[in-house]
């Protein structure tokens, strides 16, 4: 895929180009495509990596310069992460805080928090979790029980939350509490900054089916963090936590539709190789799956031209989540069904190799970010305007 973005970005796009030229050798190299969102192979190369970028100012090249970026536009960003999809690079390790916590502080933030904080995430110093879901609140994330109580200078936390992605890395976790004990549902919610390094604070790795533990739990047992880590107002969480999970831009779309477009083309030279394009019935399997990743490119060129024309994008940006992740386990059980029995077999110490992690590791994508049942009833509020659910 090859997409020209215009005269405007051109000499940034050569730049980017030449420099991941030079800089994706070696190691990194043997490391393409490594990682991703619920990934958490290859950590060491993979921050080793995000340092690289740091040293030449390729990590948040939107932020403002006075916090350590480059200051350039969105449509610099989407060329940017184009370009390092394009070579597949490996995926990177501080995601979490460049594309969620920073954008957030930036947007909601207090001066100091934006200058303690934001300049030590670009030098990959410091590393962060997120603390939102919890054994009874992960889709309803309105639910959360974690608490915060003001003592003096200090809040007090105390809860358990889970599934924080590479929450065992974490330096810090962004936690969002109920400071009201009074309050119910959205009401009487905070955003606190809390540090890991203490007694209170225990981490324990979740692993996955991949063998993988880039999930975690976190419990707090009076975890303390300063009475100035609040993000946002006290008692206005609720609307700080959307604005982080609404936070994902069309910056995102375009790498995550080339991996997929990787994988269609891989499931096709399977196909040829095993003779399956023979059979009518798999042969429309796979045209379809060919289809799908097609219509995934055409549905995020159109969220980033509105994006970059200062639109609002328009229903198929909410559409975008669950039709990317239901099409993507259907690509990933297609490609094991054309593998037959040896795509079953595993390496030594139950070692997986990349259409095998794919496969397992795509099961979670309908849970995460946004379950497919809740995106349903989002798309049907929101977009069709149906009745809302009955709650209990």
């Amino acid at each position: 895929m090859e997409l020209d973005f215009g005269p405007a970005v051109r000499d940034f796009r050569d730049e980017v180009r030449d420099w991941l030229a030079d800089h994706l050798v070696g190691e990194f190299a043997e490391h393409r495509g490594v990682g991703g969102p619920t990934d958490g192979a290859a950590w060491e190369v993979r921050l080793a990596w995000d340092r690289e970028l740091s040293a030449d100012g390729w990590l948040g090249i939107g932020w403002p310069q006075e916090y350590g970026g480059r200051g350039l536009g969105l449509l610099e960003e989407i060329v940017f992460e184009y370009e390092y999809a394009r070579v597949n690079a490996p995926y990177r390790a501080t995601v979490n805080a460049l594309d969620l916590l920073g954008p957030m502080l930036l947007k909601m933030g207090s001066e100091t928090q934006k200058k303690r904080f934001l300049p030590p995430i670009l030098a990959v110093e410091e590393l962060w979790g997120q603390g939102f879901s919890e054994p009874g609140a992960g889709s309803d994330l309105a639910s959360v029980r974690t608490r915060a109580e003001r003592d003096g200078d200090e809040w007090v936390v105390s809860g358990q939350k889970v599934w924080t992605s590479f929450g065992i890395h974490a330096d810090w976790i962004y936690v969002l509490t109920r400071t009201d004990p009074q309050s119910a549902r959205h009401k009487g919610l905070s955003l606190l900054l809390v540090p890991t390094d203490q007694p209170g604070v225990e981490i324990r790795p979740i692993r996955n089916l991949a063998g993988q533990d880039e999930f975690a739990e976190i419990f707090l047992s009076d975890a303390r963090t300063g009475a100035d880590m609040v993000v946002g107002e006290v008692g206005q969480g609720w609307r700080t936590a959307m604005a982080t999970l609404g936070i994902e831009r069309g910056t995102t779309l375009l790498p995550q539709q080339l991996t997929f477009e990787r994988e269609a083309e891989a499931l096709i030279a399977l196909a040829r190789e095993r003779g399956a394009l023979d059979d009518p019935m798999l042969r429309r399997r796979i045209v379809d799956a060919w289809i799908s990743v097609r219509i995934m490119r055409t549905t995020n060129l159109r969220t980033i031209a509105e994006l970059t024309a200062g639109r609002t994008p328009g229903a198929q940006a909410t559409t975008a989540k669950l039709y990317a992740s239901t099409r993507h386990q259907q690509l990933g059980q297609l490609a094991t069904e054309l593998a037959g029995p040896a795509g079953q077999i595993v390496g030594e110490d139950y070692a997986l190799d990349r259409r095998q992690r794919s496969f397992l590791l795509a099961l979670a994508e309908t849970i995460y970010g946004g379950s497919s049942e809740i995106q349903r009833n989002i798309i049907g509020e929101q977009v069709l305007g149906l009745p809302k659910e009955p709650r209990p």
